[in-house]
């Protein structure tokens, strides 16, 4: 059966060119121009949203804050897809439950890449997520379900894949990840990356740890663990 993905925004070319490019991968694609014509679409609960911020009616936070507290639609993946480039609203939306936050323009090759990443980490089975929500190490607190990550006192903001990758290392203390793992785990293998891509993301993290950076060891040749 087609996935159906509802696309949320008040720009019609978008709209029409998004429409485009995934029904030429095989998805069922419905549209909709303002928040309250998504909450109206989505009655019938799609696989996928992939919703703007900035609209007419109801923005795109709105329509997420309600979509994910409506028990029809709160297990339904929503990737933010907007022109605003601020921290600020990027928390805010992976705050409200989002599963990805991506800054136009995108290209519509990396743009499918990105959705049939999401679609694919949603389709997992109960026991592939079976994660503990709060991952403790040492003076870390990391918590999978708020997207927060703690340093003793301090909450720290750490971006979606900066977060995805401390979690998944830290909640494996002393297992060594090679590269190819982390970016296969991380970006999934519908996105080309390199493996320089890993080594700067630890490098952000590192610099984000402060004292607590070599919390997170280099394997020469391999890759990196998070030290037990």
């Amino acid at each position: 059966m087609k996935k159906r993905i509802l696309v949320v925004d008040d720009e019609r070319d978008i709209v029409d060119l998004l429409r485009y490019n995934l029904a030429k991968e095989g998805y069922e694609v419905v549209s909709a121009y303002n928040g309250k014509e998504a909450l109206e679409k989505a009655s019938t609960p799609p696989d996928l949203v992939i919703l703007d911020v900035m609209m007419p009616v109801l923005d795109g936070f709105e329509t997420c804050k309600k979509l994910k507290s409506d028990p029809r639609t709160s297990s339904v993946p929503v990737l933010f897809l907007t022109a605003s480039s601020s921290e600020v609203d990027e928390v805010v939306g992976l705050e409200l439950g989002a599963d990805d936050y991506i800054q136009k323009p995108i290209s519509p090759r990396k743009l499918v890449a990105r959705v049939k990443a999401v679609l694919r980490r949603s389709g997992l089975s109960q026991d592939e997520v079976a994660e503990p929500p709060v991952i403790r190490a040492g003076r870390l607190e990391i918590s999978r379900t708020s997207f927060t990550v703690r340093i003793g006192k301090k909450e720290v903001f750490f971006p979606r894949k900066e977060f995805e990758l401390l979690a998944l290392l830290a909640s494996s203390p002393g297992k060594v990840f090679s590269r190819e793992m982390l970016l296969q785990s991380i970006w999934g293998s519908d996105v080309v990356v390199i493996d320089r891509t890993i080594d700067v993301h630890i490098r952000k993290i590192r610099e984000k740890l402060g004292e607590d950076a070599s919390s997170i060891e280099t394997i020469k040749g391999v890759g990196y663990k998070f030290k037990e």
